[in-house]
């Protein structure tokens, strides 16, 4: 299928024609922490269909946002990971979370949540404690670390192996802290037997 254009000479049109179908920044986003199997994908991606997942997988490998590489003892499993060109869309998903987080409101019921989605603006609060370093947040069963540099933030999934900062949250907290309800120094206050700070 040819892909489809807007015909704009303008950057913001061009990149649109990239990534603004529906679900691809979404995809995106998953992979900003590494690399995902397909399955791994679909399960953090409620509401997508098989077919659509395969579809954007393939638009933007072919479009060189992610690549597809076989692992395991016999290659029979992939996993997908982003491109440098990719990872480059990490402050493009970092500035519409800024601007989502006023978009929010309250969690409906018929809302989707995953603890990973609080990586961005959670990385944001952690990167005004510590300026540089690392750190790792629990939230639930799910764990994820930062590395903050001054060339800006990445999240990995995982724990770090020796975090400056170790955080454990519960997903209510998280949601206060990333959505600006609760400062980050006021959760840590109130979570303190729970942090470890070397």
């Amino acid at each position: 299928m040819p892909r489809r254009s807007y015909d704009h000479y303008c950057a913001v049109s061009r990149a649109l024609d990239v990534v603004g179908d529906r679900w691809s920044l979404l995809v995106v986003r998953e992979l900003c922490s590494g690399p995902r199997r397909y399955s791994d994908l679909f399960a953090d991606l409620p509401g997508i269909s098989t077919d659509m997942l395969a579809a954007r997988l393939k638009d933007l490998e072919r479009d060189g946002i992610l690549t597809r590489r076989k692992v395991g003892p016999r290659a029979g499993t992939a996993v997908y990971e982003l491109t440098a060109d990719g990872a480059a869309l990490r402050p493009v998903l970092d500035s519409l979370s800024t601007w989502g987080t006023s978009q929010l409101g309250e969690r409906r019921a018929t809302d989707a949540v995953r603890a990973h989605w609080f990586a961005l603006p959670l990385g944001r609060a952690i990167a005004q404690r510590i300026p540089a370093g690392t750190a790792t947040v629990h939230i639930g069963d799910s764990a994820f670390h930062y590395v903050i540099t001054e060339a800006g933030i990445t999240h990995h999934d995982g724990p770090a192996a020796t975090p400056d900062l170790e955080l454990r949250f519960d997903l209510s907290t998280a949601t206060e802290v990333a959505t600006g309800v609760r400062s980050l120094a006021d959760a840590i206050e109130r979570t303190a037997p729970q942090v470890s700070a070397p």
